[in-house]
């Protein structure tokens, strides 16, 4: 890692290297203290990495069984985080997840309002199978998400720094589900695909979890050292080609002028400034976590499709054509890396 920081720009700021050298270093081990835990899942954990880095909120998409919330507990160990779990329900109520005021009678018998916490006071909140509650409680976990604060009886209570939230659905199973408004889709900052395991993975799996002891992970940073990873990432320097490509990128997955008729004819509608946001902050996230101090244009088309896929939606006679997502953001990639 040190290496890659003496190929630095020499423009850059010294203090920028010097706090640059000690955060690779100290996101590394945490990167490794997860994969030796969480197995067969190395561009899942990268990707969440990423995420928190960029100061964002992920929603992880998979089928249940595939490690989701072993590596949400895994990284508030390893981050040294305050992780909670909440498992979203139909019945689950706004109140459930921000808190509620409480009629308290004091010693001299006068009565007073309380407010108890919610489970949102957290650091690392994971929002168990999102889609299962009401649009109500979704809005409200994701209004706290953009505002980064709560108002209860008309007073305002600010959430921990940092605060992440990582959801989940399950993309099989949709009965009985209120699926998440694209409008609340564009409050996550990735989209992740947890998918099965490879056969080697799967056999590690079997070895090491089923056995008397079980690896448990260890904290390798802090609250505050990961604030100051995501300070760093915004420092970060982006050359003109990365931001170039950025901007293609994402104008071209939308429908109008500037794209490809016969890709943008197929869109419905495209992602807005705030995916550019995201993969502005994304790009140089994924370059930390692979102890690069700056982007390139190979991390645009990475992260192109956990940024773009749920900003993007097909007209309905492209969908009747087998037309997905993923092949259209996956013939813009090709172009931008070609």
């Amino acid at each position: 890692m040190t290496a890659s920081i003496a190929q630095a720009p020499t423009a850059l700021d010294e203090a920028i290297i010097r706090n640059a050298e000690s955060t690779l270093e100290t996101v590394g081990r945490a990167r490794e203290a997860i994969h030796s835990v969480i197995f067969g899942q190395e561009q899942v954990v990268d990707l969440t990495l990423v995420t928190l880095l960029a100061c964002g909120h992920g929603l992880l998409v998979g089928v249940p069984g595939l490690a989701k919330t072993k590596l949400v507990d895994t990284l508030g160990a390893v981050l040294g985080l305050d992780a909670r779990r909440v498992q979203f329900t139909p019945d689950l109520m706004p109140s459930d997840i921000l808190g509620s005021e409480i009629l308290d009678e004091g010693a001299d018998r006068r009565r007073s309002f309380r407010f108890v916490k919610g489970p949102i006071f957290a650091q690392l909140l994971m929002a168990d199978e999102i889609n299962r509650a009401s649009p109500r409680t979704q809005s409200a976990l994701l209004q706290a998400m953009q505002e980064q604060h709560i108002s209860i009886g008309g007073e305002r209570h600010d959430l921990p720094r940092p605060f992440h939230v990582l959801a989940t659905q399950n993309p099989i199973e949709q009965e009985g589900t209120y699926p998440l408004p694209e409008a609340q889709l564009d409050r996550f900052l990735l989209e992740i695909d947890v998918t099965y395991p490879d056969r080697d993975a799967e056999r590690r799996i079997l070895i090491e979890t089923t056995g008397v002891e079980e690896h448990r992970p260890t904290a390798v940073m802090n609250a505050e050292q990961l604030m100051n990873a995501q300070r760093l990432v915004r420092r970060l320097p982006v050359g003109d080609s990365v931001v170039e490509a950025i901007l293609d990128m994402v104008r071209a997955a939308r429908p109008g002028p500037e794209g490809d008729p016969d890709i943008t004819g197929k869109l419905l509608w495209g992602p807005g400034p705030r995916a550019s946001q995201a993969l502005m902050l994304a790009v140089r996230a994924r370059a930390l976590i692979e102890g690069r101090v700056a982007p390139s244009v190979a991390d645009v088309v990475a992260l192109a499709e956990p940024v773009l896929k749920h900003r993007m939606s097909l007209t309905f006679s492209a969908r009747a054509d087998g037309e997905t997502i993923t092949s259209v953001i996956g013939r813009l990639t090709a172009r931008l890396a070609g």
